[in-house]
């Protein structure tokens, strides 16, 4: 084995977690994996990691051979592209993060006409509950919801979305009155449960002002989908994207509620690595996402703005 596959492997077998999840993606025993990891320990003299079949924990130097890995290898890759899209026809591979309900809806659409385009590029889209960090994990390109926190990112602005709060004509009717934010109190809200609280802080904000409100319910979801049937079939108030409930408002399914008091913007943006910026292949991907996205959601009505 080279050096560069030494690389590969160890990137692996890193991301995978554990000896276990590694030899189930590479595809080899348990026993290969581990014999290979200790044999590369041996040739670089260092101890990369412990290990247990269950847990692997990185020692410093498996941290940093991890991450000057990566760059070498996404380098290596970046050069071979380079010189293959000179003749014009794009491969290699992208590795995109993206969030469930978003990544299933629109992101994975987009990718299937993307690679239907350019069939030398093969795409890997790993959808999680939260968004996960680029370098850490290898990705390309993440699906980032409000500005990205962190500011040496390159971000392409996807789609302008804001959160609305909302409810069915059928539990307004039987429903407290909503004159403030305040008011909530009195009501059903529906939560996105992504954690162990039991209760959501819901935020609106007003010519400036920013209100911050509690709320809580009987009824909740760790699934933002199965939160906005929740509401079409009247269980209670929501607060969901513009791009999630905008056929079910047009529709009249939901009704928006306090238009005074809005829910806080929430774009959505393509993240990548500057070093990442130059790649042919990424930079037609994001082309093609931004463009698909302009045909797939209504655009933010301007009083939403």
């Amino acid at each position: 084995m080279t050096p560069l596959d030494d690389l590969a492997f160890f990137q692996q077998v890193a991301r995978s977690g554990s000896l276990t999840g590694a030899s189930r993606e590479l595809g080899l025993s348990l026993s290969a994996v581990s014999k290979r990891l200790m044999q590369l320990e041996a040739r670089l003299d260092v101890s990369l990691a412990t290990r247990t079949t269950r847990r692997l924990t990185l020692t410093a130097e498996g941290e940093r051979y991890l991450a000057r890995g990566a760059t070498i290898l996404s380098d290596l890759g970046e050069l071979e592209s380079e010189l293959r899209d000179r003749r014009g026809d794009l491969s290699g591979r992208l590795r995109i993060n993206a969030t469930f309900g978003f990544g299933r809806r629109h992101v994975a659409p987009l990718i299937a006409t993307f690679t239907a385009r350019h069939p030398g590029v093969d795409i890997w889209l790993e959808l999680t509950n939260f968004p996960l960090s680029l370098a850490d994990h290898g990705f390309d390109l993440g699906i980032r919801v409000g500005e990205p926190p962190d500011a040496h990112l390159v971000a392409h602005p996807v789609l302008a979305n804001r959160r609305i709060l909302c409810a069915s004509p059928d539990y307004l009717q039987r429903a407290p009155q909503l004159r403030t934010p305040e008011d909530l109190a009195r009501h059903t809200c529906l939560v996105v449960r992504e954690n162990d609280s039991d209760f959501a802080l819901w935020r609106f904000e007003r010519q400036g002002e920013v209100r911050t409100v509690r709320v809580g319910g009987h009824l909740a979801s760790n699934d933002g989908e199965v939160v906005t049937c929740l509401a079409r079939e009247g269980a209670g108030v929501l607060l969901r994207s513009w791009w999630d409930v905008h056929a079910a408002l047009s529709q009249e399914e939901l009704v928006p509620l306090l238009p005074e008091w809005q829910g806080l913007r929430a774009d959505f943006y393509a993240v990548h690595e500057p070093r990442r910026h130059a790649g042919a292949r990424l930079r037609a991907f994001v082309e093609h996402l931004t463009q698909g996205m302009q045909g797939r959601v209504p655009e933010l009505p301007e009083a939403l703005y």
